[in-house]
């Protein structure tokens, strides 16, 4: 039996991206512990295809006039709220068989901090014995509310692989714990509140633990999957992270030999094809980047592997020879970040205009034959949203596929302090994420410009696919499709949106109906396609 075990808690959301739930983390904590001397096990709740729907939470009432019917369309978002994961219960039963003196629970986004304490609250009920630590950024920004919960014992802020060995060990030694770096814990006066820890050097730790990672069920293409990360933080100050400059987390970067050493124990010991670089910026410091490049392709063979830095990369810091190298050693595709074109967004959001790099970068991609992924921010607070459908059809006239972010509020940025400050927060956490449209004077234009968003990649996939776009036509009333091919769905829909500027769905039956939306920015899109002509 373990000494500690780690979990990794389920997750109540519309979507699950799998690739992106590899527990990372829990790997590198477990590996520090080890070197302590601790054995270790790490409960994966979302390792499973266990799945669940669930009845939209009270507070999420208004979202069922935005997504109040399922749509077999490619213009689809959102329909079922889902319980991603094993039970609650199954994982308080499995921390009761583990008896580990010491359970960890990772709290990584706000919006899933509901999840992240009753797995405290069941792992308590079933193992009254053992003490709970919880970490991650939301207990980091957040820590008196997550006190709140009686069965969470301690909280660890900031990056916790020195401090959870010193918390195990004075936990098992019966020493004291004011000394622990980052540690919250209850106290006669109230909680003792550290500072947020950081490592100085993250290359003084041991390699993630991957043995403890469920490998199986991560594979890709036949392939095991792997997360890696080569630095620590970002030195730019963007007004919704909470992990730049403006925050207390440091920007770090690994070796480039201790990088290569984790890929390498990744692709050896457990078959790993896909690596997904999850940096904040990967590719700000061009020599150091280009030497990482050049040391996988001489230790793995060119393309050998398919890398992927799924955070968003920043244009400038791509030029031909980078993205040359990029391709040579396994990229495929750019996931670039533009945030928006107007300048007074920018200054609120506290970034550069990369206009001109992210130009360059598109056509450097389409030369080396990479896919490209451009985002911008949709729905942040005093944005003009016929700037965003700008943004998008700019992005629209370019070879790439538009991602539309719709903004929420991250604890710890600056544009979470702004929105406290004027009483534009959500009043649950479970609604910050970009899924709840959680700006209230916004979320008609947000989940219109979602929709758009689906239609533009649409039109652009017609394109490359060498089919004509279809000419408008009206919708007949009560018109029912019969086709389930979404292809076909969408070619129909998309002739009565040219034509009227109604954004529709189909239902499984071939009901077709209206989603709604905000008809002022449809049109703006349409006029901007050359299309102000539509009949209404």
């Amino acid at each position: 039996m373990p000494d500690i075990l780690l979990i990794q808690p389920p997750v109540r959301d519309f979507y699950l991206t799998v690739k992106r739930t590899i527990p990372y983390g829990p790997a590198c904590l477990a590996a520090s512990l080890i070197r302590s001397g601790f054995s270790v096990a790490i409960l994966d709740a979302l390792a499973t295809s266990k799945v669940r729907d669930l009845k939209m939470p009270s507070g999420m009432d208004y979202l069922h006039p935005f997504y109040k019917k399922a749509d077999f369309s490619p213009f689809a978002l959102f329909h079922r709220f889902r319980h991603f994961g094993y039970s609650f219960e199954h994982i308080g039963n499995q921390a009761r068989q583990s008896g580990a003196f010491l359970v960890g629970i990772s709290s990584l986004f706000t919006a899933y901090s509901a999840e992240a304490l009753e797995t405290a609250r069941m792992v308590k009920k079933f193992h009254p014995d053992c003490r709970i630590v919880m970490g991650g950024h939301h207990p980091t920004n957040l820590p008196e509310a997550v006190m709140e919960c009686k069965s969470v014992d301690f909280l660890i802020r900031g990056e916790g692989e020195a401090a959870l060995p010193l918390l195990a060990e004075s936990l098992k030694e019966g020493r004291s714990l004011k000394d622990i770096p980052g540690i919250v814990f209850r106290k006669n006066s109230g909680l003792h509140i550290s500072p947020p820890t950081f490592m100085e050097n993250p290359d003084d730790f041991p390699l993630p633990a991957l043995h403890l990672i469920r490998q199986h069920y991560y594979r890709r293409k036949g392939r095991g999957s792997a997360v890696i990360v080569s630095s620590r933080g970002c030195p730019m100050k963007c007004s919704y992270c909470a992990v730049g400059a403006s925050s207390a987390l440091r920007y770090r970067r690994r070796f480039v030999i201790s990088v290569l050493r984790e890929i390498g124990q990744a692709v050896k010991e457990h078959d790993a094809g896909f690596i997904d670089f999850e940096d904040e910026n990967l590719t700000l410091h061009k020599e150091w980047f280009l030497g990482l490049l050049k040391g996988i392709r001489e230790e793995f063979g060119a393309s050998a592997l398919e890398l992927r830095a799924m955070n968003g990369l920043f244009p400038p810091s791509l030029d031909e020879e980078v993205i040359c190298a990029m391709k040579q050693s396994g990229f495929r595709t750019l996931n670039l970040s533009l945030g928006s074109l107007s300048a007074e967004q920018l200054r609120r959001f506290r970034r550069p205009d990369v206009r001109p790099a992210l130009e360059n970068a598109i056509v450097l991609a389409e030369k080396y034959g990479l896919e490209t992924v451009c985002y911008i921010i949709v729905g942040a607070p005093g944005q003009n949203a016929e700037d965003s459908v700008r943004d998008l059809l700019y992005l629209f006239q370019k070879n790439v596929l538009a991602g539309i972010s719709v903004w929420y509020p991250a604890p710890g940025s600056e544009d979470y302090e702004k929105a406290r400050q004027q009483g534009l927060l959500p009043d649950s956490y479970a609604r910050m994420r970009s899924s709840t449209l959680p700006l209230a004077r916004a979320r008609n234009d947000a989940v219109t410009l979602l929709r758009l968003g689906r239609i533009a990649n649409f039109m652009k996939a017609l394109r490359d696919r060498g089919e004509n776009i279809p000419s408008p036509a009206p919708c007949p009333p009560e018109m029912h499709i019969k086709t389930f091919s979404r292809h076909e769905n969408g070619r129909e829909l998309l002739r009565f949106f040219l034509y009227d500027g109604k954004i529709r769905g189909i239902s499984r039956e071939g009901e077709i109906f209206e989603h709604q939306t905000a008809p002022k920015l449809s049109q703006i899109f349409l006029s901007g396609l050359g299309l102000s002509q539509c009949r209404k």
